[in-house]
């Protein structure tokens, strides 16, 4: 096990660094803040969602040795549904308290942003695109 965890660290560290720093710097830290936020509906359903990604990404990371392609498709299932909510919910009366209304606007723009990246490499992989970052080729499985 402990290789597979060094295999996904080395798989990170290979990625270009724009993409270490958007994972790392801010996605991950954005969808962290939610569970600062689990008295509110924005919170809530962020909370759910974060930990939705976590237990589906980390199982396929850890089979793929790496950062798959593959890891996008949970962030469209979790992320398609909580966007519509977070937008929905801040369209509707009544107004949020500054510090959700925040959080609402920052995951919309930085999970909408991501699932454009996600939508790229769902399609990728889903047309055979499947090398892991780090990997000589034929070492993945």
């Amino acid at each position: 096990m402990k290789s597979r965890w060094l295999s996904c660290h080395a798989s990170f560290q290979s990625l270009p660094i724009w993409v270490r720093v958007w994972v790392a710097a801010i996605l991950i830290p954005i969808n962290l803040l939610p569970f600062f936020f689990l008295d509110t509906p924005t919170g809530q359903a962020a909370a759910i969602a974060a930990i939705f990604v976590t237990l589906t990404n980390v199982p396929i990371m850890l089979r793929e040795r790496g950062m798959s392609r593959l890891m996008s498709v949970p962030h469209l299932i979790a992320w398609i549904p909580l966007l519509v909510f977070l937008i929905q919910h801040l369209l509707r009366p009544p107004a949020l308290a500054n510090g959700e209304w925040l959080l609402a606007v920052g995951l919309v723009a930085i999970n909408g942003l991501s699932l454009l990246f996600d939508a790229v490499d769902s399609w990728r992989w889903w047309r055979g695109e499947r090398g892991v970052p780090g990997q000589t080729l034929g070492v993945a499985q």
